[in-house]
């Protein structure tokens, strides 16, 4: 019954106000949850703002958007271990663990020769960021009552404001410095603090007390996964349409071995349903990916077409793209305390402002940055108001002894959908003429391809959340 209402209702309207969250011991909880996602918000506006000077100085433009993919990829390995990890060390531990790794990945990044090892770094620092964003998501269940779960839900979103404040501001001063690796040095000290306040603040394993033995990983899942992923990245290492062609046929061939592999095994991915395509939780789950495919063509690529075609610095490009996120992070608290009817209107509006804010792309960013901007934060509004009230759904979508998984699941999903999104980005991108002819008019050439054919995204989103009202 849970599975067939949960896309008709959003459960009892929200009973508490900020208030409750934000003093005595859930300002605590809540402070040290938001701060795991801004390490890892942080990172990518850093990464993206950073990213054109990166290349111009070690190279690798064909491999741009394998940076995103591959720190992706391993953030969807680092969240489905994270109940694994959760129960081997208590949140205490964990937090730690994952602060530290993803500060020994930011390291490798600081100190790369060539794009090979930069991407290696960045594929660790993915793991420790996975760990950080799927805990803050899981343990809102855990340590807040329910009614409470819209706020959290919104304030974790909210840290992707956070991020845009400093992300971009970090990553464009040492840019323009000439002193990239700087910025990554920085996040890795940052990470190191936040090791340390995660060990002084959250409890100890016993309260939390969960058998290892009992938490499962999908070892076949994931790989299929990250390898359908990984398919799709190596055709978009070229401009030849035959090697853009068999990447997407290889990811296809894979995608489908791991609908029969779920279906069939006991260890599960994602919640019952979840590949069910009439389910609540299958809907829900494919309109969350759709408003993620929408943002992330913007996120990879704005920064280098702002700089390339505009001649923006990198700090301007960075923070103009940042304005996605910013977007999100108000939509999410605006639309935080809404009743039951107000939320099947967020819901809707989400991917109908995405679209609105596509079309502005692809018509304003490859002549002018001006209009850019209000395109560009109409994305980001359309995803925060949905978002905190998708999640929320999962929640209740899905039988009690799937909760934990429904926890792991919304990072999963977020992050298998940036991965093939920026995967996607880069496919079109490089075949749209970023790499042939290249140069301004290639890569106002890829602009057009890329914002046009993302733009089905959220067309697509519509019709997903009018059958969710339904």
């Amino acid at each position: 019954m849970k599975n067939q209402q949960a896309c008709a209702s959003s459960g009892q309207g929200v009973q508490t106000g900020w208030g409750a969250l934000l003093s005595g011991a859930n300002a605590m909880r809540a402070l040290v949850l938001a701060g795991g996602v801004v390490l890892h918000a942080v990172n990518v506006y850093i990464v993206t703002t950073i990213l054109p000077t990166v290349v111009q100085d070690i190279g690798g433009l064909d491999l741009y958007a394998w940076n995103t993919t591959l720190f992706v990829v391993a953030s969807i390995l680092g969240s489905a271990l994270s109940p694994k990890l959760l129960a081997l060390t208590g949140p205490k531990g964990s937090y730690a663990v994952a602060a530290l790794i993803f500060a020994v990945g930011a390291l490798v990044c600081a100190l790369a020769p060539n794009m090979s090892l930069l991407l290696f770094g960045r594929f660790v620092q993915g793991i420790g960021g996975g760990f950080l964003f799927a805990l803050a998501y899981a343990m809102i269940r855990l340590v807040f009552a329910e009614p409470l779960w819209p706020r959290a839900m919104a304030l974790v979103s909210a840290m992707w404001g956070v991020a845009t404040l400093a992300g971009p501001a970090v990553g464009g001063v040492f840019a323009q410095w000439g002193m990239w690796r700087a910025a990554f040095g920085s996040v890795a000290l940052i990470a190191v603090l936040f090791a340390a306040l995660a060990l002084v603040v959250l409890p100890k394993r016993e309260q939390h007390a969960v058998a290892v033995s009992k938490v499962a990983i999908p070892v076949i899942q994931l790989l299929l996964l990250t390898l359908a992923v990984l398919a799709i990245s190596a055709g978009s290492t070229s401009a030849d349409v035959l090697q853009n062609a068999l990447g997407l046929g290889l990811a296809g061939v894979l995608a489908v071995a791991l609908l029969v592999v779920e279906k069939r095994s006991s260890t599960k991915l994602l919640p019952s349903g979840a590949f069910q395509f009439r389910s609540a939780i299958a809907k829900l789950y494919a309109l969350m990916s759709l408003l993620v495919l929408t943002v992330t063509s913007g996120e990879v690529f704005a920064p280098l077409f702002l700089q390339v075609l505009h001649q923006q610095s990198p700090l301007v490009a960075g923070y103009l793209t940042a304005l996605m996120g910013a977007g999100w992070t108000v939509g999410a608290i605006i639309s935080s305390g809404l009743g039951e009817k107000a939320i099947a209107r967020a819901i809707m509006a989400g991917p109908i402002l995405g679209l609105l804010g596509m079309v502005g792309l692809v018509v304003l960013l490859p002549d002018t940055s001006t209009g850019s901007v209000l395109a560009l934060a109409l994305i980001g509004v359309g995803v925060g108001v949905a978002w905190p009230h998708l999640l929320v759904r999962v929640f209740k979508a899905v039988p009690a002894q799937e909760q934990e998984l429904a926890g792991a699941s919304i990072t999963t999903i977020q992050l298998f959908a940036t991965a093939s999104g920026a995967a996607l980005a880069g496919m079109i991108a490089n075949a749209g003429g970023l790499i042939d002819p290249g140069g301004v008019e290639g890569t106002r050439q890829a602009a057009y391809y890329l914002f046009g054919i993302f733009a089905v995204a959220p067309l697509l989103g519509i019709g997903v959340a009018r059958n969710c009202r339904a």
